[in-house]
């Protein structure tokens, strides 16, 4: 990856060089044909409000992508074709970041709001590490003076602490983290058959290949099944109980619809079932929250999580998916319902995941009548309560339990 600097130095190096910019093999599977996922939208009002809804991820990444930059972006585009994707990437790269420390950054934001289009030799993203030290006086011999007691990384601290106990400041840079967070899906096999090296002999390619050749024996011809994510439904709790972790949680399942917007459903659950995966669609992490918080009719209620589940398996299709429920359990209605439902649920999903956020609490245990429901039901009970936990999710939605 080039500095800055040099970017500006070589002006004309900049959309021609093979080694950077946005793969071309990704443009081909991901964006051909003028899909959801190419940045190059098909109206001038579509174009602002694309360019302006990157910009604003980008500040919330770091980069000091303001106005006036962002109108530099707008300005450069008209002048580019703002449906090629590495003419979107070296726009936005030469108008919105301002030292070489942002290219990192940028780089991440690019892949994560334009769908898996890759920023070719992107480096990951340093962690800078906060030493802390402590004045302490009265030392053995009268010697008082600065002694070092303790030493961490404040990126390990930020991770692993309770979004509950978190001051603004660092809820801000959890959000940002979540803006370009990214999870593998694990993969399932397809009932559509591609050409392979190996697999079942395709007999009527072979054949084909044949005649081609006057009758002459030809090399055999295979193929094997495609595969595709497999598709994750979220059901996330916003009663009461459960306000000081929604927010997060819906930013976490705003940013697994980004990687996966075709295998991806999102609910939210108290006293009434609302699907939110429409809203969270949109690339910008704040419209999309907007949007789903102007959706959900029921926030702080209470939670009937059975009768919402019941809703949910009625009127949706849960056969082969993960499902992931995050709640802390607290059921005000019937608890009997609940567990049949649950039991119902974990027959037709591949795999029932239980997000619970005081799971990461010191000495919790799962006495709520709602969890001792759900319990014998669910392949995996993890915490939900830091961006530790949802790493450790992620690594189940990309298949770790295998």
């Amino acid at each position: 990856m080039t500095s800055a600097a040099e970017g500006r130095d070589r002006p004309g190096d900049g959309p021609d060089r093979r080694r950077e910019g946005p793969d071309r093999r990704a443009e081909g599977r991901d964006g051909a044909g003028g899909g959801p996922d190419r940045p190059g939208p098909g109206t001038a009002g579509d174009l602002v409000a694309v360019m302006t809804g990157f910009a604003r991820t980008l500040r919330a990444a770091g980069v000091p992508a303001d106005h006036e930059r962002s109108q530099g972006l707008l300005r450069a585009l008209s002048h580019l074709d703002a449906a090629e994707p590495r003419d979107v990437y070296w726009a936005g790269r030469f108008t919105l970041c301002a030292s070489a420390d942002d290219l990192p950054r940028y780089d991440r934001v690019f892949h994560a709001y334009f769908g898996g289009l890759r920023a070719g030799r992107a480096r990951p993203a340093a962690i800078t590490v906060t030493r802390h030290t402590a004045t302490m006086s009265g030392a053995p011999g009268g010697d008082d003076g600065p002694a070092p007691v303790a030493s961490a990384s404040a990126a390990e601290v930020l991770r692993n602490r309770d979004v509950a106990k978190m001051t603004g400041a660092e809820l801000a840079e959890v959000r940002r983290l979540l803006a370009v967070f990214r999870a593998e899906r694990e993969q399932r096999r397809s009932r559509r058959l591609r050409p392979s090296q190996r697999g079942r002999l395709d007999s009527r390619a072979t054949i084909r290949e044949t005649l081609r050749r006057g009758g002459e024996a030809a090399r055999l011809r295979y193929r094997t099944h495609r595969t595709r994510p497999r598709r994750v439904v979220l059901l996330v709790d916003v009663s009461g109980s459960m306000t000081p972790y929604a927010d997060t949680l819906l930013r976490l399942a705003h940013a697994l619809v980004r990687c996966e917007p075709r295998a991806t459903e999102v609910f939210s659950a108290g006293t009434r079932l609302t699907r939110l995966t429409a809203e969270l669609r949109h690339r910008d992490p704040a419209t999309a929250m907007d949007a789903a918080s102007r959706a959900i009719p029921d926030w702080s209620g209470g939670t009937r999580l059975g009768e919402e589940l019941k809703r949910f398996l009625s009127l949706n299709d849960a056969r082969g998916a993960v499902v992931v429920i995050a709640s802390d359990g607290w059921e005000r209605g019937d608890v009997s319902l609940l567990g049949a439902e649950m039991a119902r649920l974990s027959r037709m999903a591949h795999r029932v995941i239980w997000v619970n956020p005081h799971k990461g609490q010191r000495g919790y245990q799962p006495l709520t009548a709602g969890m001792r429901a759900a319990l014998p039901h669910i392949d995996d009970f993890v915490a939900g309560h830091s961006l530790a936990a949802f790493e450790e999710l992620a690594g189940l939605l990309g298949g770790a339990h295998a």
